[in-house]
């Protein structure tokens, strides 16, 4: 045979496992062991259903330093899914990143940012009704991001970084498959390419301005991404034909554990890949990542409405379960189209048990899109609910060389 045959059957060989969803005998195995009826039917229906699983965990050695091991349940990036609000965990990041690059004096999380119109579509924002001090901040929108995942303030925050920003410092981090091209609002690509001015004022006096930009970067929209068998556009018109998903947001499963694996456990990873905070940011972070609505004064929450597991799917979000006072959840979800996504680092302080969990699934049995009609209450959220509820059962029984000391996320509360 030919080294040139030779070289052919390797490639062949590498990309059809390349093209091939990652899975781990141990997850699937115990997943598939203690799953109800309704997910084993889940399950059974990878195609349909789209789910995709990364069980992380987390062993201490003498030292307490915490080292990782992740398993795979039919994980794959080019098996999409719509990321939703989960993009809003690298936004709040690099706004605080970008808080230290800027160096101004009197320029910090908290300094008033007053967000101007400045291309048809964008909006002004001059105050906050939900802040104590009925001005909006960096922190405050941080806050919203985290507690009830508000859109709004993602908006603002993405206005702030800039998407040409946004791109060259998550690729400069290792994650060149991320693409974060939309607010959360009407407008279109080229909308997207624009960012307002802002300014920051602190005692009523300017602290910085920023300019209106544009991103000029091109992305690579080459590959078609098409779901569902029709859509409802945005006149509510029923369109016989596939949502097309090829424009928007992508966030790959892998990237969402490791950006959380980065934050919670920045010594784990290598510096080029953290994102440039100091301790001060982290605790910040870890208290409002982990915190629930009915814990926040300002904004203060109608807890009917936005219930504990409001934003906490493994677990706990299916019939809007408590979360115990020894177990603290640090997360971030994701919810539109018929896609579910979380992205947690689960605590039980009691039992001393930590683990991380990253997750999506499609529910969307009549197959159109941008209907509103999913099954998230049926088969969405029990599915998060029970593969959270078998992990976290295994790991109370998982023998451990060394017993976690977890002060560190204890003491953000």
């Amino acid at each position: 045979m030919t080294r040139i045959s030779l070289t052919l059957i390797a490639t062949f060989l590498f990309l059809s496992a390349w093209a091939q969803p990652k899975s781990d005998s141990l997850l699937e195995a115990l997943i598939r062991r203690h799953a109800s009826p309704m997910l084993q039917h889940i399950l059974q229906y990878p195609d349909s259903f789209r789910y995709q699983l990364i069980y992380t965990q987390i062993d201490r050695d003498r030292h307490n330093r915490p080292h990782f091991k992740h398993y795979y349940f039919n994980v794959s990036a080019d098996n999409y899914f719509n990321p939703a609000s989960t993009v809003k965990l690298p936004i709040a990041l690099l706004s605080l990143e970008k808080l230290h690059a800027l160096h101004k004096r009197g320029l910090n999380m908290y300094t008033t940012m007053l967000t101007d119109s400045s291309y048809p579509g964008q909006v002004k924002v001059y105050t906050d009704a939900t802040a104590q001090n009925g001005l909006p901040s960096i922190a405050h929108y941080i806050k919203k991001i985290f507690l009830v995942s508000d859109n709004n303030a993602y908006n603002r925050l993405y206005e702030f970084v800039g998407q040409q920003t946004i791109h060259e410092n998550l690729w400069a981090k290792g994650y060149p498959e991320v693409r974060i091209v939309r607010r959360f609002m009407p407008l279109d690509e080229e909308g997207n390419r624009h960012t307002n001015a802002i300014r920051f004022v602190k005692d009523n006096k300017l602290v910085y301005a920023q300019p209106a930009a544009y991103c000029a970067l091109p992305f690579d929209f080459s590959k078609t991404i098409l779901l569902g068998n029709a859509h409802m556009d945005r006149k509510d018109s029923l369109i016989h034909a596939p949502f097309n998903f090829t424009k928007q947001n992508n966030f790959p499963l892998e990237d969402i554990q490791h950006m959380m694996q980065s934050v919670l456990f920045p010594g784990s990873v290598p510096k080029a890949q953290r994102f440039k905070l100091t301790k001060k940011d982290y605790h910040f972070l870890y208290h409002y990542m982990s915190a629930l609505p009915r814990e926040s004064d300002f904004p203060k929450y109608d807890t009917l409405e936005y219930f504990d597991s409001f934003t906490k799917f493994f677990m706990f979000k299916a019939h809007q379960g408590k979360i115990p006072p020894n177990i603290r959840v640090f997360n971030k979800t994701g919810w539109a189209f018929g896609f579910l996504t979380d992205a947690a680092y689960i605590v039980d302080f009691k039992n001393q048990v930590e683990f991380m969990l990253t997750g999506t699934v499609y529910v969307n049995r009549d197959g159109i899109l941008n209907d509103d009609r999913y099954e998230y209450e049926t088969e969405g959220y029990p599915f998060f609910k029970e593969i959270g509820n078998i992990i976290y059962q295994y790991e109370l029984e998982r023998k451990r060389a060394y017993i976690p000391d977890l002060k560190k996320f204890a003491n953000v509360r």
